[in-house]
């Protein structure tokens, strides 16, 4: 962003149109004019000469004020900028949720869902390339390690502001270190907040005292303001405070005079409210991040020995939380209704405390955490509560409380975080319980294996089927040995390991798996529903995979208007589900045109309820890509296919399952366009993946090959795709049988290999088997079987049965269906006398 000269300086009457997430501003700010023009000649200068401007970062021991320095720049200079957004960046992890919480005030499709890292990412892009704002200023704030932000600090026409207490980012970028107040800022703050004259020799000497450390100074100046204490009171009894606190052999972790001066105004207000200082030392048992108001107003039915009297009355807890703010011990923003104590503070508080005395109050927090979160992670309208605690649970030691109500708190979380799409973050919560409650409990506790359940669903999630069969199988078989074949529990973990099974490519054995368990939860009394649900889907993709399409068309139908009608435990993301599948289902049965409607309602329901970058809603653009090639709109599926491969790449990267599935569908579009080329190369790129992430037996490993091979022949390598074409159907065969689907698609592309190298007669009576298979075992009327009888004609007229020829594609053209008052697409190939490729297109499992 370039300014010339004055103009940096100068404050035109126009506000951010996006001002986000910056603390208020402290009215009692003083001094550090050098820093804040330094500050900003060195944005303007860096902005102005290096078209990719570097961030700058603002470093120091912690309370000499670096953020409160941040957030002056940003209030001082706000109208400079469109966009002034505040990133908390301690916790690595929790980075990619506060980027991509801006992307709605970009016009980007908002990140609530599977596609954080995604929707954090175009925030980064939508940023780099000034659009729609050119002026914007982002303020990471107490980052740590710089190759924790790397992936997320945009570089481009605006300004990115780091504060940091790692001397790292000295080579990262420009850098502004900040130190202590000078001693005439240290006066002049002192006599501003305090509010009244003080000795100017009096006020000197405090400032020595307290090292000139800012946070240090605003507790002083906080305490006697509040109370009327003369400074030369407080320097004696600072003196005495010093002393006994150096006595104690304090960590170094923090300066001795924020010690001291903590001290004073903690002692201050227990005299006065010693309610106040229960409320704080919980406080420092939270994270540094903002703590929702709202926990303690939740919290009221925990049960807190030391708070209980305190947030049974809302009065008490009010003025607490009011005086805590007035003496600076904590910060309290009523427009986002949470409380925040500085880190310094926070360890200050607890040092002073017993080990017993740190368990006590940790193990309420706990609590306090349990009690305030939503029972439900289904429900994506809980999911916004969820994501206001998630910052607490590694600093509060969640992991270490055995309660039953603060491990089912902590694995709904994990639910959450999987649910919304951050597996990774679930992932690392989910292990770090696992290590707790297996150290404390041992490996067979019913929480333990409840959350290796969880585990499994997620590595799933991320594409990792080889790990979650490792975990799934043991799993399953502990918790029938632990809890019995009939607990809930154990039966969802049959219904995960369901999952497990179809991914391993064991379609016959996960069928009878999920028919057994639906019967198992049919007959519990009452059945939970949202349990049945579970298992009528996942039975329903069993019967795709095993090629009963119209068994699980009727399943879905039935199950969706279920779904849509229930009360409580289901979510967007399971309705989602059952709506694309329901369309995947009407496609392989061969309707087209509904198959495309259904797609684009389950395509636009789950960018309107999720996101476009959640997970389920990318599966819904995938499928919808393939109805639409499939039904005729060739161009349209090809953009839609190219853009959901770009979307799942970045988000999942090339080996993700769901990566390459899209990269198989973009490459069936690019050869039904006609881009030889491209298809093949895709296709060669693709396809030996699919034994590296399943295995070289899995079926769509062998139905892949079968897309590799009509491009070959296609190209003119027909003796290539021959070979392709009779391994995989071999292989299928001994798979799967002769009655599937990928078994006869590869027979179907086996004929025209060999019609193209001119084995005409040959060609013909392999049609004609095939041809009887797919009769017999989809019907005469499904698009499958028409194809192969409309290529059949093809060999029987190439092989001098011209009659016979035409008899058969008069009665294949004749059963085609019309499609929305035209003709078949499929049909009007049949009848130029185009020969049918029937290519593979794999499903999600």
């Amino acid at each position: 962003m370039e300014l010339s000269g004055g103009a940096a300086y100068s404050t035109p009457d126009r506000q951010p149109e996006i001002w986000e997430r910056v603390p208020p501003r402290n009215p009692h700010f003083t001094g550090r004019e050098a820093l804040l023009m330094e500050l900003r000649d060195g944005i303007t200068e860096v902005t102005a000469v290096v078209p990719e401007a570097q961030p700058q970062a603002l470093q120091g021991q912690g309370g000499v004020g670096k953020t409160q320095l941040a957030i002056e720049y940003a209030w001082r200079y706000r109208r400079h900028y469109d966009v002034v957004y505040w990133v908390p960046a301690e916790q690595r992890e929790l980075v990619p949720a506060s980027m991509a919480a801006l992307a709605p005030r970009l016009g980007l499709p908002p990140g609530i869902g599977m596609g954080v890292e995604e929707t954090a990412a175009s925030v980064k892009r939508a940023l780099e390339r000034g659009e729609p704002y050119r002026r914007w200023l982002v303020i990471f704030d107490n980052a740590n390690q710089p190759t924790d932000l790397e992936d997320y600090i945009p570089r481009g026409p605006g300004h990115v502001l780091i504060t940091s207490r790692n001397t790292l980012w000295t080579s990262h970028g420009t850098t502004l270190h900040v130190s202590v107040f000078d001693r005439d800022e240290s006066v002049t703050f002192l006599r501003r907040r305090v509010r009244r004259e003080i000795n100017d020799e009096l006020a000197d000497t405090l400032a020595e005292k307290l090292g000139d450390l800012p946070l240090a100074l605003e507790q002083a100046g906080a305490l006697m303001f509040e109370t009327a204490m003369s400074i030369d009171e407080y320097i004696e009894l600072l003196d005495e405070q010093t002393t006994r606190l150096m006595a104690l052999n304090k960590a170094e972790a923090y300066p001795q005079s924020m010690a001291a001066a903590w001290g004073l105004s903690v002692h201050e207000l227990r005299r006065r409210l010693p309610e106040a200082i229960e409320v704080l030392r919980c406080c420092a048992f939270f994270g540094p991040e903002p703590i929702p108001r709202d926990v303690f107003r939740r919290g009221t039915m925990a049960d807190t020995p030391r708070l209980a009297p305190i947030l049974a009355d809302p009065l008490m807890l009010t003025k607490a939380l009011s005086v805590l703010g007035r003496y600076a011990l904590a910060k309290i923003d009523s427009a986002t209704r949470t409380i925040t104590v500085h880190r310094l503070i926070q360890t200050l508080l607890r040092e002073e405390l017993t080990e017993a005395e740190q368990h006590d109050i940790r193990h309420e927090v706990h609590l306090l955490l349990a009690h305030s979160a939503p029972t439900d992670a289904e429900d994506n309208n809980n999911w916004k509560s969820f994501e206001e605690l998630v910052p607490h649970i590694v600093h509060s030691r969640l992991a270490e409380c055995q309660l039953p109500n603060v491990r089912e708190f902590a694995l709904n979380t994990v639910r959450y975080l999987y649910l919304a799409g951050n597996y990774h973050l679930a992932r690392t919560f989910v292990e770090e319980f696992i290590a707790r409650w297996t150290e404390r409990d041992g490996a067979q506790h019913a929480d333990v294996l409840v959350a290796r359940k969880h585990l499994g669903n997620i590595l799933r999630g991320l594409g990792m089927y080889a790990a979650a069969y490792e975990n799934d199988h043991e799993t399953l078989d502990q918790m029938r040995a632990v809890l019995g074949r009939d607990h809930p529990e154990t039966l969802w973990a049959t219904n995960s390991y369901g999952s497990t099974l179809r991914a391993r490519g064991e379609f016959h054995r996960a069928r009878e798996l999920d028919e057994d368990l639906l019967i198992s939860y049919q007959a519990t009394r009452p059945p939970e529903e949202a349990n049945v649900f579970r298992a009528r889907h996942n039975l329903a993709i069993d019967y795709l995979l095993a090629s009963d399409y119209f068994r699980a068309r009727d399943l879905l139908q039935s199950l969706l208007r279920d779904l849509s009608t229930a009360q409580r435990g289901v979510g967007p993301r399971q309705v989602l589900r059952a709506y694309s599948a329901l369309s995947r289902a009407v496609r392989l049965c061969g309707d087209y045109g509904m198959a495309c409607e259904l797609a684009q309602d389950a395509f636009d329901y789950g960018k309107h309820q999720l996101s476009l970058d959640h997970h389920q809603t990318l599966l819904a653009a995938t499928d919808l890509s393939i109805a639409k090639r499939r039904r005729g709109d060739l161009y349209d599926a090809l953009e839609l296919a190219e853009d959901t491969h770009t979307r799942l790449r970045r988000q999942f990267g090339e080996l993700h399952p769901d990566t390459m599935a899209a990269a198989i569908s973009l490459s069936n579009a690019y050869r039904m366009v006609g881009n030889l080329d491209k298809a093949f190369a895709l296709a060669l790129e693709t396809v030996p993946r699919y034994p590296m992430v399943y295995d070289e037996d899995h079926p769509f490993t062998h139905a892949c090959n079968g897309n590799l091979a009509i491009l070959y022949r296609l190209r003119g390598e027909a003796e290539t795709a021959r070979r392709l074409n009779e391994t995989a159907v071999d292989a299928l065969v001994n798979r799967l049988g002769w009655p599937h689907d990928y078994t006869l698609t590869c027979a179907v592309n086996l004929q025209s290999d060999l019609a193209a190298l001119g084995a005409a007669e040959e060609a013909r009576r392999y049609g004609d088997e095939v041809l009887a298979r797919l009769r017999d075992f989809f019907g005469e009327d499904h698009v499958m079987t028409l194809a192969c009888a409309s290529n059949l004609a093809l060999d029987l007229r190439a092989a001098g049965a011209a009659e016979e020829a035409d008899r058969l594609i008069e009665d294949t053209l004749a059963r085609y269906p019309a499609q929305d008052g035209v003709e078949h697409p499929d049909a009007v190939l049949a009848a130029r006398g185009v020969r049918m490729n029937c290519d593979f297109d794999p499903q999600p499992i």
